[in-house]
């Protein structure tokens, strides 16, 4: 029933936006002398605002075609090394270019595509052979497919890590810091040689009873079965997944858009009157951000339950009580990797500490081996992408990976 109303209102949504933009265009059209009354830039930017919230959204592209290696430009293509059902193992090729340190970008799945993280694989390809994971929307995946939930993420990784050899190196971004510290543990307890040479963790949920934020609070003061019982959907009909159990993307959205609701509003209002002043660089800049953020899609039932569960109510990886397939997730064999945490000052999402408590937990890896970064003013999409990503950030990165590559 949730899924079907929410079906039907982004339905009705979609038409009120095709009308909107057809308003939106009478209005700028300059053959029409009514666009040239006081009113009509403010009817004209009120009508193209609304058309862009309410237009509904797919999958976008990176859109990464190219990069610049020494002043040079550099053509780049996007190539599927490994392909399973709840996604895939994606490599940003340099054409006519080899070499620089490998490295998998490993992108959450919390409601958003991996094409949010494009900002960090543009950072990062001119120095690195990158890898990105390109998880795929719950609700496209057919039931005879199976399940898909936080053990099988970790296998998933442990599986691409393998694929992509000896010698890598690996980047979590928020949501997958547990699934990849979990995978990095049993990769060193099995001496496994294509375990990560470094590990970097940005904003994860490594232990959220650090400086909980209402992200964290959200999950722990309800019971599990509320959960079970309140957010979780069935997949309609029109889609291939139809008759899966997921937590809808929207649901995720509607979240996240609550928790800084003025900030969302205010950027709305910003970009309404940039467009009255002919200012379209800035509108557009805002539309694109907005295109990337509001384009979501379902995790499977099983993960979100189960990671509710595991990270945010018992916090069983820093208490040690982790387990994969009836094997425990050890800390303690994490003791070559060279782990860095970074945080955000102003990140309210992973609250300051529980990235940092990754170090903590790892007792037999050298301090040398570990590093720990708090960006100055960041929140958490600044982490990963903007100016503090690109001209802080990513250069701590950088000098860690070359450090112990």
């Amino acid at each position: 029933m949730l899924y079907n109303s929410y079906e039907w209102q982004r339905s009705w949504l979609a038409g009120a936006s095709a009308l909107a933009n057809v308003g939106a265009e009478f209005w700028q059209n300059t053959a029409n002398p009514f666009s040239y009354l006081g009113g009509g830039p403010v009817l004209a930017s009120a009508l193209e605002v609304f058309a862009h919230a309410a237009a509904p959204r797919g999958k976008p592209s990176f859109g990464l075609n190219q990069t610049e290696i020494n002043g040079k430009s550099v053509a780049v293509r996007e190539d599927i090394v490994v392909q399973k059902p709840f996604g895939q193992l994606k490599r940003f090729v340099r054409e006519g270019r080899e070499g620089g340190p490998k490295l998998i970008i490993v992108a959450p799945m919390s409601g958003h595509y991996a094409t949010l993280l494009r900002g960090t694989v543009e950072r990062m390809l001119p120095s690195h052979d990158v890898y990105i994971t390109d998880w795929r929307d719950a609700r496209s995946v057919p039931v005879a497919a199976g399940r898909f939930d936080l053990d099988d993420y970790v296998d998933y990784l442990i599986e691409f890590m393998e694929h992509i050899g000896p010698g890598a190196h690996m980047l979590a971004v928020c949501q997958p810091s547990v699934p990849c510290y979990a995978a990095a543990c049993l990769m060193s307890a099995d001496k496994n040689p294509c375990r990560p040479k470094t590990l970097t963790l940005m904003g994860g949920p490594i232990d959220t009873r650090e400086a909980p934020t209402a992200v964290n609070l959200t999950a722990t003061q309800r019971p599990h079965s509320w959960f079970s019982q309140n957010v979780i959907a069935t997949v309609p009909y029109s889609y291939p997944g139809a008759g899966r159990k997921v937590y809808p993307g929207f649901l995720q959205l509607g979240g996240f858009m609550s928790m800084n609701l003025g900030n969302h509003m205010m950027s709305h209002y910003e970009m309404f009157k940039h467009l009255v002043r002919g200012d379209d660089a800035s509108a557009d800049a805002t539309k694109e951000f907005y295109d990337e953020y509001r384009s979501v899609c379902d995790m499977t039932a099983e993960f979100y339950l189960q990671t509710i569960d595991v990270v945010f109510q018992n916090h069983a990886l820093p208490k040690g009580e982790m387990m994969h397939r009836d094997r425990r997730v050890d800390p303690a064999a994490i003791k070559d990797i060279a782990i860095l945490a970074i945080e955000g000052e102003r990140d309210d999402i992973s609250g300051l500490g529980q990235t940092k408590a990754a170090l903590t937990i790892a007792t037999k890896l050298p301090a040398t081996r570990k590093k720990y970064y708090m960006a100055e003013g960041a929140g958490h999409y600044g982490i990963f992408n903007g100016s503090r990503w690109r001209d802080k950030i990513a250069p701590v990165v950088e000098d860690w990976i070359a450090t112990h590559n």
